[in-house]
């Protein structure tokens, strides 16, 4: 069973005034459990409103969103129980921060849980953990730590909460190469490491090649296309066509492609190129074609 599902799913800003905007069109998608999902899709798409939808935040124009089998908005207690099995991250999250230390800030999701003291505090480390952030920065003022602190201070909050689905907006953004290779090792670790499903939106096709299972291509208020890295990545023409970009090691291998050379153009990481310029050489060779 699919542990987010949306049956036609459409959402207007400003419904019944003149500014009306509709921000997605019968939207149907099916998340499996244990996924690493990235979404993709120009400035406007209809991405981050779609997320928006998985813990209640928005509530649908018409259609409906199903967490673990049960629709959301079906009562308080529904929408609430949703709100803890899916935890959302926010772009920028640091900026979110407002208690007095890094561990009551963390520890603020588990308390509306209203969970015991002895509970909160395990879950505070175990996400403290899971981020890489030091015991010893759990008592010092969130304010006081460095940007790439404060985001994994964010991030655990969240995960602190142990939701069923994870799901953070750029979780990379702003940040430097190193603090963005980090980043993405922790998501991809935490997955690995508690079986959760996790949601990453990105602009990021380097980022999205690097660590995602499925990937999710919104356009123009719909889903475009919803499939494996391999999968989304053979329809780069397609990809560019709607405005989105793919991973420079892709584009590099549509030009050998272009330039008469038999590659393969659904190569999407560094060492897919490599290994497919060790077949093209290999082949050469076996054909006496080498110089």
């Amino acid at each position: 069973m699919a542990v987010l599902k949306t049956e036609n799913l459409t959402f207007m800003y400003s419904e019944g005034t003149p500014f009306q905007i509709v921000a997605l069109k019968d939207v149907n998608l099916e998340i499996e459990a244990g996924e690493l999902v990235a979404v993709i899709g120009h400035t406007g798409s209809g991405k981050s409103t779609l997320i928006q939808h998985f813990n209640g935040l928005l509530k649908p124009t018409e259609g409906k969103v199903y967490v673990d089998g049960q629709d959301i908005w079906e009562s308080k207690a529904t929408l609430r129980q949703s709100r803890f099995t899916v935890g959302l991250c926010f772009q920028y999250p640091e900026y979110q921060l407002f208690e007095e230390t890094a561990y009551k800030d963390i520890s603020f999701g588990p308390k509306n849980m209203k969970l015991s003291d002895e509970e909160i505090d395990r879950r505070v480390h175990t996400a403290a953990e899971y981020v890489g952030l030091p015991e010893s920065l759990l008592d010092k003022s969130p304010f006081d730590l460095s940007g790439g602190e404060k985001r994994r201070v964010a991030i655990a909050g969240v995960m602190a909460m142990e939701p069923k689905v994870l799901i953070l907006d750029e979780p990379t953004a702003g940040l430097d190469p190193r603090g963005r290779d980090q980043i993405l090792g922790l998501i991809k670790d935490y997955r690995d490491r508690t079986g959760s499903t996790v949601m990453i939106v990105s602009h990021s096709m380097e980022d999205v090649a690097k660590i995602a299972t499925k990937v999710l291509v919104v356009n123009e208020r719909h889903i475009e296309m919803y499939g494996t890295v391999e999968e989304i990545f053979q329809n780069a023409a397609r990809l560019i066509e709607i405005g989105l970009d793919v991973p420079q090691i892709t584009k590099i291998f549509l030009g050998l492609k272009e330039r008469g050379l038999p590659v393969r153009t659904d190569i999407y990481t560094l060492e897919q190129g490599v290994a497919e310029l060790e077949r093209l050489r290999a082949s050469r060779n076996a054909e006496g074609g080498d110089r």
